[in-house]
């Protein structure tokens, strides 16, 4: 047991020489450019995001998508299996044993054995072989965990972009019902002063084709409610949608609660820079490997061989046994070149990983820059349009009053609600644009809910590598 004293020595040694965390450091914003100015900047709550269009029904709905995906179960299957082999991840520098059994017979065949044998082999984790495997294990586990927020965060957004698909395809249907149902009484005013010779043929054959075009206009709404609904049945796992869904309701409203301010650190939630990190830790681990490969493979071999006599010329049965241990080296002669350009071959994968995280800061950044961007756009169009609505409303208001005064005709109140009922079919397509902005928004950020369970999961094979992507997103 003396001889092994030496040899542990120097496996808790070996795991100092395992490469280095490459420094990422970032470019990351202090402040977001499109970000409003704001005197009290907003803490944006990623998991619960969506309850600020205060839908009780969408908050149902979205609670059914996050237990009933089919998506998401599966990428949650697939985190299991890496955290079973992430427990296991050195096992291969373990002791292993062996046991066989062998017949042998003299080439005379005045003797029989029976041999039972055991081999045991204990490889030595050398050169930083320990550390880069429990790296790669811890990788595997990273990008499977940022693989199953990522199916979270676009589960989420999928469900609210659907349903605010849904309900504002509802309200279009409304209105365009509204626009044909004046386009037709329009039209049989029209006809009704055509007989009295009041206005041309020309006018009627306008406002038939106003109606006409009205009535096809339906179709656009009525497929998105249809696509919608068969949509959202999907991202909650049933073959077909709820029937309450294909009843008209309101429209989600965002309000006047908005994001006003992003700090810039929230980037580390957004699974696709999880995910390159996680790329990065792996190709640090299989670096290491492969200059393990370079040295020695060095190890601690015994056996132990026991034979019977079972020759039938024998009256009694003998058996002897021999035991053996010594040390047991691998080193690459032939191929030794090939395993130094394979790990000149990783060092160069560990650069493209380190590159692509970069990347995907920079994209998370611009992602986040141009939803804000278009979260205020959206924002002041539906501004304008809604104060278009009051004015035609009111308008419309004193066109009715004008009619019963006997100073306007239905024509001219009609003409005027259906400008009336085009600005309100605007202004809930500008809504629907400032919900689907918001929307993009959190899926930038990352927003999604990540179960307790997996916010309490301990991640200790690798210390050092684990505080990398906290090091690198500042």
């Amino acid at each position: 047991m003396a001889c092994l004293l030496p040899a542990l020595a120097v496996m808790a040694l070996a795991g100092c020489t395992a490469p280095a965390i490459p420094d990422l450091k970032p470019s990351v914003p202090t402040t977001w450019r499109n970000a409003p100015a704001s005197a009290v900047p907003a803490r944006p709550d990623l998991r619960d995001w969506w309850q600020a269009f205060d839908d009780p029904a969408l908050n149902a709905v979205v609670g059914r998508a996050l237990k009933g995906n089919l998506t998401l179960a599966g990428a949650a299957e697939r985190v299991k299996a890496a955290r079973l082999l992430d427990r296991h991840a050195h096992d291969d520098y373990l002791p292993s044993l062996r046991a066989a059994t062998n017949d042998v017979i003299n080439p005379d065949t005045t003797a029989s054995y029976f041999i039972v044998g055991f081999d045991a082999m204990w490889e030595l984790p050398l050169f930083g072989a320990w550390q880069s495997s429990a790296r790669i294990a811890q990788g595997d586990l990273d990008a499977n965990e940022a693989d199953l927020q990522g199916a979270r965060v676009t589960l989420i957004a999928e469900v609210v972009r659907r349903w605010i698909d849904l309900r504002s395809a509802q309200q279009q249907e409304r209105i365009l019902d509204e626009i044909l149902a004046a386009n037709r009484e329009k039209l049989h005013l029209l006809e009704v002063r055509e007989r009295l010779h009041l206005t041309s043929p020309d006018e009627v054959a306008d406002a038939q084709a106003d109606c006409a075009q009205a009535e096809a206009a339906l179709a656009d709404p009525r497929q998105a409610i249809n696509a919608s609904a068969q949509q959202l049945a999907a991202l909650l796992g049933q073959p077909e949608p709820d029937p309450q869904w294909l009843q008209a309701g309101a429209q989600p409203r965002l309000g006047h609660w908005q994001l006003d301010a992003v700090p810039a650190d929230l980037l580390r939630t957004q699974p696709q820079i999880a995910r390159a990190e996680a790329d990065v830790l792996s190709a640090l681990g299989e670096l290491g490997i492969s200059r393990a490969d370079i040295y020695p493979h060095i190890g601690i071999g015994t056996s132990l061989q026991w034979s019977v006599n079972i020759a039938h010329n024998h009256r009694s049965r003998t058996g002897e046994g021999i035991f053996s241990l010594g040390p047991v080296i691998d080193m690459p002669l032939f191929d030794w070149g090939q395993r130094v350009a394979r790990a000149h071959a990783k060092d160069h994968q560990l650069k493209a990983a380190v590159y692509a995280y970069r990347q995907a800061v920079l994209q998370g950044v611009a992602d986040t820059e141009t939803a804000l961007g278009d979260l205020h756009q959206s924002r002041q169009r539906e501004m304008a349009l809604g104060q278009a609505v009051q004015a035609l409303d009111s308008a419309t208001a004193s066109a009715r009053k004008r009619q019963q005064l006997g100073l306007a005709s239905k024509l001219q109140v009609q003409d005027q609600r259906i400008r009336e009922q085009q600005a309100r079919q605007s202004l809930v397509a500008a809504r629907a644009a400032r919900d689907l902005a918001y929307v993009a928004l959190y899926k930038a950020l990352g927003g999604a809910p990540l179960p307790a369970a997996d916010a309490d999961h301990a991640r200790t094979p690798d210390a050092h590598a684990r505080s990398m992507p906290t090091k690198a997103a500042r």
